[in-house]
């Protein structure tokens, strides 16, 4: 039995802790490191220790999604095993098609973490059943009543929940690599999109739907 090398990412110590503790009971298993954010996370992708990733999305310094696509850039063969707590409904997809081997919802059994890992090591994705009905919907063309944040592109997601979370559009210019008049853009059209006017609209959207905390 090969012996997989897991790298815990989450902002958390007592959730890193947890993990460690838990999946330390899995011979299999053995976790060669942790990170508490993404410039982090991606220092353990580089090590080249890690056979998996196992990575929360919700982090403070930048957000997981961008980490994980950085990540993903420069690594493409490592495996990222998406775990939050946020429900699978508004980001599973997004995350998949962005790269991610696979999404648990931090509610998940704990045994469904061990055989995730297992599963995407060997190559494969990890998909709960619950996503896998989602995507099921997606391609059959529910696209008709889907909720319009369900229609940016990944770019303008990111700026709209920046936004909503607060952001200034300079310091997300900055964050993002991009020129403050390119986040205007993806601003404009992101309220055009959600037939929105505001930043306050934008964040009470965001809250509404359960996009952000």
């Amino acid at each position: 039995m090969s012996m997989i090398r897991v790298g815990i990412v989450d902002d958390h110590a007592i959730v890193r802790s947890g993990l460690r503790t838990f999946l330390a009971e899995h011979v299999d298993l053995r976790v060669m490191g942790e990170a508490n954010n993404g410039k982090e996370a991606l220092e353990l992708a580089r090590s080249g220790e890690v056979d998996v990733l196992l990575m929360d999305i919700s982090m403070p310094d930048q957000s997981g999604v961008d980490a994980m696509q950085a990540i993903k850039a420069r690594f493409p063969e490592l495996p990222v095993l998406i775990l939050s707590g946020f429900p699978e409904a508004h980001y599973a997809t997004t995350l998949l098609r962005q790269g991610a081997s696979g999404y648990l919802n931090k509610e998940c059994e704990p045994d469904e973490i061990v055989n995730a890992i297992r599963t995407v090591y060997r190559g494969r994705r990890y998909i709960s059943p619950a996503v896998a009905e989602m995507l099921a919907d997606g391609a059959a063309g529910g696209l008709a009543d889907k909720p319009p944040h369900e229609h940016l592109s990944e770019r303008e997601l990111q700026v709209f929940l920046r936004l909503a979370k607060g952001e200034t559009i300079g310091h997300m210019a900055e964050d993002m690599f991009l020129s403050v008049k390119t986040v205007s853009t993806y601003r404009t059209r992101v309220l055009e999109k959600l037939k929105l006017s505001t930043n306050s609209e934008l964040t009470y959207y965001a809250l509404k739907n359960g996009l952000i905390q």
